[in-house]
């Protein structure tokens, strides 16, 4: 399983950005997926989930409205993107594959830095 995250990077509050992660190694399609963040100095957040076809989506109440995530599963590509952001939202972002309780299916993270 190898699960490779991109887009990360520094924005000011209120600005958005596009996270990727790049699948190989498991049939994609079969699997849900999700994003889990962690913050400085914080245990894993779970952040949002996608079912194996992309119509059942799930998000932590801290992103609802303004995170939106998504899958194409032709590319072996999983989604998240994100809009106005807050300082809060600032940590290292992990594409995981599930079952997301074990860090094994885990991939090396993305920062997102969100500061003026």
């Amino acid at each position: 399983v190898q699960l490779v995250e991109s887009g990360g990077g520094m924005v000011q509050p209120g600005g958005s950005l596009r996270l990727s992660c790049a699948a190989s190694g498991f049939t994609f399609s079969s699997y849900d997926m999700s994003w889990v963040r962690q913050a400085p100095g914080k245990g894993p957040e779970w952040v949002s989930a996608i079912n194996t076809g992309g119509g059942s989506t799930y998000y932590a109440d801290s992103v609802k409205g303004r995170f939106t995530i998504s899958r194409d599963n032709a590319k072996n590509t999983l989604y998240l993107q994100m809009n106005s952001l807050k300082p809060e939202d600032t940590a290292l972002y992990y594409c995981a594959r599930d079952p997301i309780a074990t860090t094994d299916y885990w991939g090396q993270g993305t920062q997102v830095t969100v500061s003026s």
